[in-house]
């Protein structure tokens, strides 16, 4: 257990930022099972574009590295470019 004041406060800020990575990083996975559930060409490529800018929102707070953004936009497009 922390001892001073100031790493008490470190343990209560850290807490309140992993839970609100945890909700960001659920709507980001939610976004992308939408586009890889998607019934057609066209609702997948609206789908796609919501996640698009929540992954790019993610990136921006810091919350996953570029490259891991980059990898899961290349999966999304991966899935709708395999449709017919």
């Amino acid at each position: 257990m922390a001892h001073h004041k100031s790493a008490k406060k470190r343990i209560q800020i850290a807490e309140r930022q992993r839970i609100r990575n945890r909700s960001y990083k659920s709507r980001m996975k939610t976004a992308m099972k939408r586009v890889l559930e998607a019934e057609s060409k066209d609702a997948a490529m609206e789908a796609v574009k919501k996640a698009y800018a929540i992954i790019d929102k993610l990136v921006s707070k810091g919350i996953i590295p570029r490259n891991t953004a980059a990898n899961k936009k290349s999966r999304l497009m991966r899935h709708i470019n395999s449709m017919s």
